[in-house]
Parts: structure tokens; C-alpha cells; sequence
């Protein structure tokens, strides 16, 4: 029934199949086999953290930290670029003039200035960032090899694995939208995406994957994945609700120790066949409009808005992967850096974000609810003849609130040129092990890969100094 399950795990709907047992059922696509395995659940242990969802916003291509949380107004001209420092609600904290409402709620967020990885490579970092693990070709940056089985999970998959979703009803992972680049022909760059390794679960197993939204964020139909394919009508998929009935009562479901009206409650609320528009979780037809303009009605801020909707029905890991939704080319801004971060990027970002940290702390959300705010490294702190700024792993800023972080702290400091840590150095393995443990997993915890060789879910050290 879904493409996008079919897709993951090549399972061919057969008829006959489907009529000898309830595995053919799910052969069918009716109960696919990530329903199932969401249905039967894991109950980790929920005893560390106060976090119950987490929203990354992974700003992919790397964004410029010295122009956006980490300005140095006293250094060369070359290095400070030419925005300038406002104050925030925090005394002696300052960050770029074009965030003026993140800088009117420094008070709900920690800034983390001293985020280091040696390696200015994007697929590599966007791996590491991702993962915790270094890829085979650390200094390969354009690997543009697809996901493979063989690959260490995304944060979110390790999340939905050993957290899972509040509801069983609801995913454990979204992305939106994977992790990916544009492809080009000849210099020419087309719409088609190339997904990249690292946002998938890799050995974990395709029903860790993330539920992708890949197209416009909100509108009804965001989810093409989740919509009855070609040649199902509604009448059709009644049909199948009562062969599912018959199924279940003649106890077929119960031999696979799966619960069946759970299942179909979750397949109906995820396809939105029941009640479409409103009543469909991935629309935002439903949001007020006043609330849809104050998060921006652009790509990114329709992401936001749906993320916060999503972890209000329980959805443990939303990943918002940042690039391309607007006009120029992300976060890679290798030339006309500030033409394109004071017009553009800046005000979405700066919308977005302070309406959703605002959106959550206002419904009573932010205390349960990790926000993270981080890109695979930062930027040269030299501006290059184009006016831009080029890959730099050495130093960059991560944005943490909410779920159990402190609000007003600046933790770790760079040098006069934003250029090396120079007070607490943090990796990114340990922004990723406080991920886990403000959502109660304990770095520890074991995965296996596809030679039984486990492995822990983190390398990193947990930044107790912004706990609450």
C-alpha cells in the first residue's frame, strides 16, 4: 500500500500470499511491515532525561557561526564580515543584529561556541555529525554513495529504537527533508535529490527508517509515501479494512503477536484515508492562520510549525535537514556570503526558530521537548575574495533548549577570529550523547551492527554544565 515502504523493503503485493495468512497481508502492503514492528514497540528505560521529543534543525551546509551566534566586532575587517553585535535578554550576550527575536529569547536557549571536529569535509561531517562515527573516507567530500544497510544509524533511528513514539499510532522518526543533495548534469543542477549516508538507519533496519517528507511541508498531500496509491480507492481500501476483520477473527494476527486494531488504526491516521485535510497529522490546513504567518509561510518555517505539531502527537525525532528551501543554495555560501544571509537566510532562520521555541514554551512543550540547532561545521573565519566564506570544522556553534538544557548559558568560548575553542572544547559525539541522555538513554547502550559486533549508541561525554 505504501510506496514508500515498498520502496525500503521491496515487498511485492501478491494476492495469493495475502489470502494464505496474515504475513501476506502485510506482503500486500495493507499492515506494512514498518507498522508492524512499531506496533509490537520497545519499552526503554525513561528514567534519565526529562525529554520526550526532540526537533533537530540541522542547518546543512554549514552555517557561519562569527556571523550568526559567535560575532568578534574587535577583530581585521576580513574576519568580522559586517553585522554587527545586538544585546540579548541575557546581560553581557550578544549575537548578530539580524536575529533580533532570538536575541529577545536568549533566555530559553544555550549557545555552545566551541564546537571542534578536524575534518572540513561535508559528507564526511554530515556522517559524523549525524552518526558519531568517522565514514571509511574522511577526506572524500563529495562521497556521494546512497544510504547503505551497512551504515551506523541517524540519531533519530537510535531514538526510535530504544525511545519510540509517545503514541503507537505515530512514528518514532521524520525527516524532513532527508538528508540529501541536488544532482547536477553538466554543471546543471536538476530538482532531483541524491539522498546522502547518514540520515537513514543503516544496520539498525529499514523499520527504524524515517517516515521522509519530502515535498512542500504541510500541505496535505506532503507525504506521498503515506498516500493510496494509484488504482486503491477509498472502497478498495474498505475492502481491505474487513479481509483484515476476517483475518482477526479468525486469529491469523494474533499467531504473529501483532494487535490489529492498532494497526489499522495507525495505517487509516497515517494515510489520512479516514478524514483528510484537517484531520490529517501532516497538514497544516488545520493551524491558525495567524500562527502559519508568524512561523513565516516559507518552506522552512512550514517545517517548523509541522514539527511542533508532530511532537505534540508523540513522534519522538523530528530532523529538520535544512537545505534548499530557499532560493540559494542553503548554508554552503561560498560567495556573496552576507547578500544572501542578510536578505534571505537570516530573517527565515530568525522567524522560524523564535516562533517555535515561543509556539512550544507558550503551549507548555519546551520543558519535554529538545530543541537542537547545529550544521556539520562551521565556516573559514577569513572572508575569501567572493565575498563568502569556505569550510571550516575547527570551530563552530550549536543552539540547545528546552528538554532539560538551560536557558541564558553561553558555554565554551572561541578565540579573537571565532577560529579554535579556547574555553571547554565539545565534539559533536558529545552534543550527540547529551541528545540521548536529555531524552533518557544513557550514551551506553549497546547497538549491533550486521557482524553482531555492538557497538554504544555514543562515543561522547553528556555537557552536564547546561543541564538544568
Amino acid at each position: 500500500m505504501f510506496t514508500w515502504i515498498q520502496g525500503r523493503l521491496g515487498w511485492v503485493s501478491q494476492r495469493r500470499e495475502f489470502l494464505r495468512s496474515a504475513g501476506g497481508l502485510l506482503a500486500a502492503g495493507f499492515v506494512s511491515p514498518w507498522l508492524a514492528t512499531q506496533a509490537q514497540g520497545y519499552q526503554p528505560s525513561r528514567s534519565a532525561g526529562k525529554a520526550q521529543s526532540c526537533i533537530l534543525v540541522y542547518l546543512l551546509g554549514g552555517p557561519p557561526h562569527q556571523d550568526m551566534f559567535d560575532l568578534k566586532p574587535q577583530a581585521p575587517a576580513e574576519v568580522r564580515g559586517p553585522f554587527r553585535p545586538i544585546s540579548t535578554t541575557v546581560p553581557g550576550v550578544q549575537i548578530c543584529e539580524h536575529l533580533p527575536r532570538l536575541a529577545r529569547l536568549a533566555h530559553l536557549y544555550t549557545l555552545i561556541r566551541s564546537v571542534s571536529h578536524p575534518n572540513n569535509n561535508h559528507t564526511p561531517m554530515i556522517y559524523y555529525t549525524l552518526t558519531g562515527r568517522e565514514t571509511e573516507f574522511p577526506n572524500r567530500d563529495n562521497d556521494l554513495r546512497p544510504p547503505q544497510r551497512s551504515d551506523f544509524p541517524h540519531m533519530g533511528s537510535v531514538i526510535a529504537k530504544f525511545k519510540g513514539s509517545r503514541s503507537a499510532l505515530v512514528p518514532g522518526y521524520v525527516a524532513m527533508p532527508e538528508v540529501a543533495v541536488r544532482s547536477s548534469i553538466r554543471g546543471q543542477y536538476k530538482r532531483a535529490r541524491l539522498p546522502l549516508r547518514g540520515g537513514r538507519a543503516g544496520f539498525l533496519g529499514p523499520q527504524y527508517d524515517p517516515l521522509p517528507i519530502n515535498g512542500p511541508p504541510g500541505e496535505p498531500d506532503a507525504v506521498p509515501s503515506l498516500k493510496l496509491p494509484q488504482g486503491v480507492s477509498v472502497q478498495r481500501f474498505e475492502q481491505r479494512c474487513q479481509l483484515l476483520r476476517l483475518l482477526e477473527h479468525r486469529g491469523k494476527l494474533r499467531e504473529l503477536h501483532l494487535d490489529a486494531q492498532q494497526l489499522r488504526q495507525r495505517a487509516v491516521i497515517l494515510t489520512g484515508a479516514a478524514n483528510r485535510g484537517r484531520g490529517n497529522l501532516f497538514s497544516l490546513e488545520g493551524e491558525p492562520p495567524e500562527l502559519q504567518q508568524r512561523y513565516g509561510r516559507n518552506r522552512f518555517g512550514r517545517a517548523l510549525l509541522l514539527a511542533r505539531r508532530l511532537v505534540q502527537a508523540g513522534v519522538a525525532m523530528v530532523a529538520i535537514h535544512f537545505n534548499e528551501m530557499t532560493v540559494c543554495d542553503g548554508w554552503d555560501l561560498h560567495s556573496k556570503n552576507f547578500e544572501a544571509l542578510q536578505r534571505e537566510l537570516l530573517p527565515m532562520f530568525d522567524q522560524g526558530m523564535s516562533a517555535l521555541l515561543e509556539d512550544l514554551h507558550q503551549r507548555g512543550l519546551l520543558d519535554q521537548t529538545l530543541v537542537v540547532c547545529m550544521g556539520e561545521f562551521g565556516r573559514t573565519p577569513k572572508i575569501n575574495r567572493n565575498a563568502g566564506r569556505d569550510h571550516w570544522g575547527e570551530c563552530s556553534c550549536t543552539m540547545m533548549a528546552g528538554g532539560g538544557i538551560q536557558g541564558g548559558v553561553v558555554y565554551g568560548a572561541s578565540d579573537d577570529k571565532a577560529a579554535y575553542p579556547v574555553e571547554n572544547p565539545v565534539d559533536p559525539v558529545d552534543v550527540q550523547a547529551t541528545v540521548y541522555h536529555c531524552l533518557g538513554l544513557s550514551p551506553e547502550l549497546t547497538i549491533v551492527d550486521h557482524q553482531g559486533r555492538p557497538w554504544p549508541i555514543s562515543t561522547g561525554r553528556v555537557l552536564r554544565e547546561i543541564l538544568a
